[in-house]
């Protein structure tokens, strides 16, 4: 641990105390390119908002310009044709009953999960397992629906879910370290101009307080608005 808080310091060190433009601040993170593995960048964004208000709620999801650096496992609640539908489209499982069951026995080995209208009633139950890991099946998500091909094919090719929490922060996973600048860049600000599209009309005042990115094992950095 000692080990890796030195090389923390040491980068902290690079990262400057006033917010930095765009750009600067891809480039800061692409210099704390230093660790074993290829690292997932990752963007918060303060806003500000009344968590408490259903109102004022900012969930939703993108698909990225540039993808996410990795291939999602996705799952899939359906029958018949839609089933067939959805396993062409590339879908890792697809199933019924069993895969409920599978669910509820504490398989968790996928990153999006999405389900036909009509089996709302079997996934239903689920909640209380999808739901602490953000993985529950909703129409506001758009991981409820008749067009499953679509939304496979999206989250195949990376695209992001996201909800505020508690304290009004936005956090979302925009790409791999070893992605170019330019790239890295076009995610930020696909998320960024996604995230201010979403701005709650009872939201008054300042709605975008802070932004940062940061790396797995990087500080953050953090970006002028």
């Amino acid at each position: 641990m000692a080990k890796h808080s030195k090389r923390f310091r040491a980068l902290s060190e690079k990262v400057s105390a006033d917010p930095v433009s765009l750009d600067k601040a891809v480039e800061v993170l692409k210099s704390f390119d230093n660790a074993k593995f290829d690292q997932t960048v990752e963007i918060a964004i303060r806003l500000g908002i009344d968590a408490k208000q259903a109102d004022q709620l900012v969930r939703g999801s993108l698909v990225l310009p540039h993808g996410i650096g990795k291939t999602q496992r996705v799952v899939v609640f359906a029958k018949g044709d839609l089933a067939d539908v959805a396993k062409e489209a590339g879908a890792d499982e697809v199933g019924q009953e069993d895969l409920a069951k599978r669910i509820k026995d504490g398989w968790l080995d996928f990153d999006a999960c999405i389900a036909a209208p009509d089996m709302m009633g079997l996934v239903g139950p689920l909640g209380r397992v999808l739901g602490p890991r953000g993985l529950m099946p909703s129409p506001r998500a758009g991981t409820v629906t008749a067009d499953v091909a679509t939304v496979v094919k999206e989250y195949k090719a990376g695209k992001v879910e996201f909800r505020n929490d508690s304290a009004g922060i936005v956090h979302g996973v925009v790409g791999k370290l070893s992605f170019d600048n330019q790239k890295l860049l076009e995610n930020i600000q696909a998320f960024i101009n996604h995230i201010q599209n979403l701005k709650p009309a009872a939201v008054k005042g300042t709605y975008m307080k802070g932004l940062s990115v940061s790396a797995t094992m990087s500080p953050s950095v953090r970006i002028a608005a």
